[in-house]
């Protein structure tokens, strides 16, 4: 199951319109607007065709100027990712070798960058040198 929120925009002048139409719209949960004109509504989906389904509904809608997804949350996504840290060492392997100094321990980079999963197999599959060319 997919959950997206959506940021409609139509002009003011037309926001009560629109707003009805959201909320009388079966495609889509209303949930709040503001007086610019800012409409805040959710789509739910089995799967994204079916969300950017929905999405072209309230695009159609009369006086809408745009619709567009700002947050989405995927069920299956996230059990597939929490499934793979439940499933993984805490710690690198060379991290509890009492053998390596630390100071040999290469620094692959910022993990806010990285495939998390992809940098864990690669840092437990390092092979440690003591000469410093550590691959």
């Amino acid at each position: 199951m997919n959950i997206s929120s959506i940021v409609v925009q139509t002009l003011p002048e037309y926001l009560d319109e629109v707003v009805e139409a959201l909320k009388n719209c079966e495609v889509c949960d209303y949930h709040m607007h503001d007086e610019k004109g800012r409409i805040i509504i959710t789509i739910e989906g089995d799967g994204v065709s079916e969300e950017l389904k929905k999405l072209s509904v309230v695009e159609a809608i009369p006086h809408v100027i745009a619709a567009d997804m700002q947050m989405a949350y995927s069920e299956d996504e996230l059990d597939s990712h929490m499934e793979v840290i439940n499933n993984a060492d805490v710690v690198p392997k060379m991290l509890n070798d009492d053998t390596i100094d630390p100071s040999d321990i290469v620094y692959n980079g910022d993990l806010k960058k990285k495939d998390l999963e992809g940098f864990a197999r690669t840092f437990d599959n390092t092979e440690f040198n003591p000469n410093g060319d550590n691959k």
